[in-house]
């Protein structure tokens, strides 16, 4: 009798679990499907680097798509309907979803680059997994340890994640322009590409890649102070220091999170 009474609880208890869920689903609908999409767009980038099934060029386009999918779902979030105004045009114009919304749109005309994936599935896996502690949480299953670690590991690691994303994006300004050497760009991609990237150091939401300029700045002088380092190579790195800072424009003023 006591069994029986203890497996009914159980039951009970799941059910009560698995109606929470669906009321959290249902109550956020867009943080769920946002959710759901980065997941996909993991496993279309896993797809993408091990093709198994299909082809990796495909996995790649959808990869972008998903992120087209994820910035305009977020900007819906951020500003709501749209309007046809000045006003309205200069909000959309600063929000980092925007911003990588452009960004799924110039590579989706440039031959697959391994590289333009990274900034895309490094958010989506922080973006998934705080979201992913949130469900399990609306769940209640303490038992899944196992995917309460993976998790805690990835958001230990957040700065660092921020910062490669940073990084990647200011490498790819470089490599844009190789792209056209070796054919697999437009003349047009960097130009376009450097506009993204003046977005990106402007951000009010997102330092990171306004910080990574710096830090690499700081690392280049300091290479270049170093007396071991030849004349030339000394020069070398300066002007790229001083052309970079000539392109820069001036930041804004920092908006807090909302």
């Amino acid at each position: 009798m006591s069994t029986a009474t203890e497996n009914s609880n159980s039951t009970t208890r799941t059910s009560l679990n698995y109606e929470a869920l669906k009321n959290h689903v249902v109550t956020h609908k867009i943080d769920c499907t946002l959710w759901a999409i980065r997941v996909i767009s993991i496993i279309f980038t896993i797809g993408y680097i091990l093709p198994v099934f299909g082809s990796s060029q495909n996995y790649y386009y959808k990869v972008l798509l998903a992120n087209a999918a994820i910035s305009a779902l977020r900007l819906h979030q951020r500003l709501g309907a749209v309007r046809l105004s000045r006003e309205f045009l200069a909000e959309l114009l600063i929000e980092d979803s925007c911003h990588y919304l452009f960004y799924s749109l110039i590579f989706l005309y440039v031959t697959p680059v391994t590289l333009v994936l990274l900034p895309i599935v490094l958010f989506s896996t922080l973006h998934a997994a705080s979201y992913s502690l949130t469900i399990l949480d609306t769940l209640g299953q303490n038992s899944w340890w196992g995917a309460r670690l993976l998790i805690s590991l990835v958001e230990f690691q957040s700065l660092n994640i921020l910062r490669l994303v940073a990084f990647s994006e200011i490498v790819l300004l470089p490599y844009t322009v190789l792209l056209i050497l070796m054919g697999r760009a437009s003349l047009l991609t960097p130009l376009i590409y450097y506009h993204f990237l003046t977005q990106r150091y402007m951000s009010r939401r997102n330092p990171y890649t306004r910080n990574m300029f710096h830090e690499l700045r700081v690392l280049l002088e300091k290479t270049a102070a170093k007396p071991s380092i030849p004349g030339i190579v000394r020069q070398i790195l300066l002007s790229i220091v001083n052309f970079t800072s000539k392109l820069a424009p001036s930041p804004v003023q920092p908006q807090q999170q909302q």
